[in-house]
């Protein structure tokens, strides 16, 4: 059951324009429709955690899903570096421990739940 795509140079290429789409993606919702970092960074959460549980539920690989989270993943990321250095004033540095913690976090719940960290 493969619910990823190959690692190739394509694969990066789709992964930068993810990024680079994600980061003009959060600055569309909190600065040019003006509602802010916090409710973007919500709104942005919410959308991110509705496309992972499709991605988790998925039985095989869908493109458009997976790309998808990619693009979720980035633009709630970013959105969120933003709240924590611009209205939070904690900076880069404190909001990149901040998330590094989570994701840690997370990979250990997940290796504790599943016996595993395996994506397949």
């Amino acid at each position: 059951m493969k619910k990823v795509p190959e690692i190739t140079a394509a694969f990066w290429i789709m992964k930068i324009c993810a990024t680079t789409l994600g980061e003009t993606a959060g600055d569309l919702f909190s600065m040019t429709l003006n509602i802010g970092y916090a409710l973007s960074s919500l709104l942005l959460m919410g959308v991110f955690i509705v496309l992972l549980q499709m991605q988790l539920h998925a039985k095989k690989y869908n493109p458009l899903l997976y790309w998808s989270v990619i693009l979720a993943t980035s633009t709630a990321g970013t959105t969120m570096s933003d709240f924590m250095d611009r209205t939070l004033g904690l900076g880069y540095a404190v909001g990149s421990l901040i998330l590094i913690t989570l994701l840690v976090t997370t990979f250990i719940l997940w290796k504790k739940t599943e016996k595993s960290v395996s994506v397949t």
